[in-house]
């Protein structure tokens, strides 16, 4: 296919990989973002082969070893003793069964790598302060509607725009949101203010009645990211910006095992955030002739998985394999959405089966539910073993 102008709505992780991987192509891109500055939350992110694939091609590997921590093991323990129930090796031996390794980074350090790779291409990439509210198609291309009264025409759009995404609202309708019944703590300790070796550099997961935790290490382990998942009614703002105060995180959190209580000790007592989690089923059409979806706006995922920015991640290098291997866009796009709907709803619908595996109310539920599944084997299998730049589109 021809060079090609591309739009794309939301500067996040999706929209920034995407756009590097289509210039890279020879495609121009620009992107329009609401906000006034390019940042990103402080909270980790788990990157694993099926995206790290994406990012080594875009030369960001040598930067990311440099930021990142790569977990030993995923292990699953009690919530109360710490006793290991289940553990699957990662590190060395992910790297070794799927050509890249699985690495734990700092979420504003690859929004940070993401940014100054798409200025490498293109230092205009991205304009800031663009609300987009809309787009109309016509015979020939795009146009690409703002809050401010302007716009902008281009021969195809991207919809990275997140959950409550503009663009998927007019190709798909409103998205169906239901709250879970589970709201997602979040904080980040500086490992300096912990006990030394209090975990090791492993995904380590506790997991509890009516609850999980997660904690890896960030930053080539200088500090330690703790994501813990209760349940509750109190329904509070879809927003990881949402803080609330950090008595409630502990009381969550009362009777858990010694190093839960050690983190949540040690962690600022105004800076512990909560997001509310709500379920949006797979949607089976993401496209238009000249407009389609990616990322969040197209397959939010609850985070169970750990594979949400992956997802953006590989819908990006798909989407730009797609553009070359077709003649027009509306092909294209059609290309890119057979050969993604299906593995993204399997994620989607995975990661949801997950919250009822980390959630089981007894520990005798628990050691049947692991006693029956590999989940290292299961993820390996068909997870991972993704790569987005070699698999066969049809």
């Amino acid at each position: 296919m021809e060079q090609r102008k591309i739009l794309i709505a939301g500067a996040g992780i999706g929209g920034l990989v995407a756009a590097s991987c289509l210039m890279k192509a020879g495609h121009r891109v620009e992107i329009y973002e609401q906000a006034p500055q390019l940042s990103e939350i402080g909270a980790g992110i788990q990157v694993s082969a099926n995206a790290m694939h994406v990012l080594r091609d875009l030369g960001l590997g040598p930067a990311l070893e440099t930021v990142g921590v790569r977990p030993g093991a995923y292990v699953f323990r009690l919530h109360d003793t710490g006793e290991v129930i289940q553990r699957f090796s990662l590190s060395e031996e992910h790297e070794r069964l799927h050509g890249a390794p699985y690495m734990q980074l700092h979420r504003a350090d690859l929004h940070d790598m993401l940014v100054a790779k798409a200025q490498e291409f293109d230092a205009n990439v991205v304009r800031l302060g663009r609300q987009v509210v809309g787009f109309a198609e016509h015979g020939d291309g795009v146009e690409l509607n703002l809050a401010d009264g302007t716009s902008a025409r281009g021969d195809m759009l991207i919809g990275a725009d997140g959950l409550k995404s503009v663009i998927r609202r007019q190709i798909a309708g409103d998205a169906l949101a239901t709250y879970t019944g589970d709201a997602a703590w979040r904080v980040v300790v500086p490992s300096e203010r912990l006990p030394r070796d209090l975990l090791e550099r492993v995904m380590s997961v506790f997991m509890g009645p009516g609850g999980h935790v997660v904690c890896y290490y960030l930053r080539a382990g200088a500090l330690l990211n703790f994501v813990g998942l209760v349940e509750t009614d109190e329904v509070s703002d879809e927003s990881w910006t949402v803080k609330l105060p950090w008595h409630t995180l502990k009381e969550h959190f009362r009777g858990w095992h010694p190093v839960i209580q050690t983190i949540i000790d040690a962690a600022d007592r105004d800076q512990c955030y909560r997001w509310s989690l709500h379920d949006r089923p797979p949607i089976p059409n993401w496209s238009t002739a000249r407009a389609t979806l990616l990322g969040d706006a197209a397959h939010a995922t609850l985070p169970y998985l750990a594979q949400g920015a992956v997802m953006s991640i590989e819908d990006g290098a798909v989407l730009t394999r797609a553009l070359a291997m077709s003649a027009t866009i509306p092909e294209a796009l059609q290309l890119y959405q057979r050969n993604r709907i299906e593995r993204t709803a399997r994620i989607q619908r995975q990661s949801s089966a997950n919250r009822k595996l980390f959630h089981l109310h007894s520990e005798t539920e628990i050691r049947a539910a692991f006693a029956s599944r590999n989940e290292g084997e299961d993820r390996n299998r068909w997870l991972y073993s993704y790569n987005p730049l070699t698999v066969p589109l049809r």
